[in-house]
């Protein structure tokens, strides 16, 4: 099957007009092991029991409290936004709510009236949720009033992209959006061809100047025109191998990182690699395999790969600088880096605290009894976690 690029402008015919998705979408990923455990299935591998350390630091807990209805089950990683001074939640029954990132008291709280899927995104005074429908809701930063509502032409499982007068949209049907931020107007549109087997789930787009980045079920990474959608360029973080689909498959569902010029991806049963901002010129890559994602420090590059352990790649060189692989099978989310830490939470609601340095243990507290399955989110000296049943708990270094 030939991969397609298609960049149509906006039509008033065309912008609520339904697809017709020929694809098998495969809930594949590294919580199978640890649900069929969790069901009983004798066959199947514990996750890692976790090991007593000596702690190297303490983390204070600032607050905590239920924030949202949580995802019911539907393993949708609807994460933590942090814009404005303000903390964004959603939850899959339709509600948004703002809250105060140092105090926790809520500011405010939206029913959108659509079945949450993908988000929230913030920025430029919006928050950005998608729907499992394809509807796309806009909120004022300040006070939750609707700025906007409309429609694409599929599911979105990732949080919308706002910068540039532009919410940028991927969708399960192998689109990518540009929807004008003042009106939700689509601007442009570009495609790309979905294999005939992916997993369930999409990598968000990431507006870097005027560039969108997004990755692709292909194991592709395309960069577009923040403007109108042109193609700029493309490179292959993977290229498929194997007989079958099952091995063919090389999803990007992990969201690629922009910084400094750099642009950082990493596809299921692929590799990890560095590109050239400005030409798509890849610069290093390394064998891995990710669905979790990658996070971005100072000078490190972090990855949680399928078996969930935890890697640092040095930015400039990919050089592997550490592993730690203490954490096997426990559904661990993608790596943060908070000071001289990362941080990375699991299936049972701990969050662990890592040594950058090192990789070692450092601290180790749990938010709840519900499973972490959103990337934990920081802003300055704190870091936002929120578990599977809807409750964010904010935590930070004394």
């Amino acid at each position: 099957m030939r991969d397609t690029h298609d960049i149509r402008p906006a039509s008033r015919d065309t912008m609520f007009a339904p697809s017709i998705v020929l694809f098998a979408v495969l809930a594949l990923s590294g919580c199978g092991a640890v649900t069929d455990y969790l069901r009983g299935d004798e066959d199947a591998p514990a996750p890692a029991t976790l090991e007593e350390f000596e702690p190297a630091t303490r983390i204070e807990t600032l607050w905590s409290r239920r924030a949202a209805a949580g995802e019911g089950g539907r393993r949708l990683e609807l994460r933590p936004a942090v814009a404005g001074g303000r903390v964004f939640v959603a939850g899959h029954d339709g509600d948004v709510a703002a809250y105060d990132p140092f105090t926790g008291e809520r500011l405010w709280e939206a029913d959108t009236g659509v079945p949450i899927s993908g988000g929230p995104g913030a920025g430029s005074g919006l928050v950005v949720v998608g729907s499992s429908a394809g509807d796309v809701v806009a909120l004022a930063v300040a006070d939750g009033a609707v700025a906007w509502r409309t429609r694409v032409t599929s599911e979105v499982l990732s949080a919308p992209a706002v910068g540039g007068g532009i919410v940028a949209v991927r969708t399960v049907d192998g689109k990518l959006f540009g929807l004008d931020a003042a009106n939700g107007e689509r601007s442009w549109v570009y495609t790309r061809t979905v294999p005939v087997l992916t997993l369930r789930g999409t990598s968000a787009p990431a507006i870097a100047d005027d560039v969108v980045v997004a990755g692709f079920d292909s194991g592709h990474l395309a960069a577009v025109s923040l403007a109108d959608g042109q193609l700029l360029w493309e490179s292959a973080v993977a290229l498929p191998t194997g007989r079958t689909e099952l091995e063919r498959l090389v999803d990007m569902d992990a969201d690629p990182v922009v910084s400094d010029g750099v642009v950082y991806a990493v596809t299921f049963q692929g590799r990890v690699a560095a590109f050239d901002l400005g030409t798509g010129r890849p610069l290093w890559q390394r064998d891995t395999s990710s669905r979790a994602g990658i996070g971005l420090g100072r000078r490190l590059l972090y990855v949680t790969d399928e078996q969930s352990h935890v890697w640092a790649f040095d930015r400039g060189t990919g050089a592997s600088l550490w592993r730690q692989d203490g954490l096997e099978r426990r559904q661990v989310t993608r790596p943060v880096e908070l000071g001289d830490y990362v941080v990375v939470a699991d299936f049972e609601g701990h969050v662990h605290w890592l040594g950058i340095d090192d990789g070692r243990f450092a601290a180790r507290v749990r938010v709840g009894s519900s499973a972490v399955l959103a990337p934990p989110v920081t802003s300055r000296s704190v870091v936002y976690v929120l578990g599977e049943s809807g409750t964010l708990t904010a935590l930070t270094l004394p």
